[in-house]
């Protein structure tokens, strides 16, 4: 069985996220994709809903929607490549209008950035050499 996951989160204007996330280099599944919501797709089996608010609201009826630009609900994580793959993707979400939210984090093994999208949801892309990692944990022993 196919496992999947769907992120779903809430957008104030669809087409500027849209807009947004292609300048960022990723695509969308027409499928699901209308008015009110677009399907991003983010890797083979993992995909983020971008709802516009009035439709996310259908889903949480008795909650109120987070105001990402002054609260965190949630941290959404993606690995990268190579190091020079999370720098990439950082100044292409500045470029298109996103901000940085985090300064750089080396760890060594683990390099990261971390960016907030034009709806104030915050973005952490991350590379990791498990190579390093291995050798790192076995100098530790």
């Amino acid at each position: 069985m196919t496992k999947q996951i769907f992120v779903n989160l809430p957008v104030k204007d669809l087409n500027k996220t849209i807009e947004f996330f292609t300048e960022l280099g990723f695509t969308f599944n027409p499928q699901f994709t209308d008015d009110n919501a677009a399907c991003m797709i983010i890797d083979e089996n993992i995909f983020a809903m971008l709802l516009v608010e009035k439709f996310f609201k259908n889903f949480i009826p008795t909650k109120k929607i987070c105001d990402a630009k002054k609260n965190t609900e949630v941290l959404v994580g993606l690995s990268a490549e190579s190091r020079t793959k999370v720098d990439e993707m950082i100044d292409r979400a500045i470029a298109a209008g996103g901000s940085e939210y985090r300064k750089a984090e080396d760890h060594g093994w683990m390099y990261g950035r971390s960016f907030e999208d034009i709806d104030g949801h915050i973005w952490e892309i991350f590379y990791m050499d498990e190579r390093k990692m291995t050798e790192e944990m076995k100098g530790r022993k």
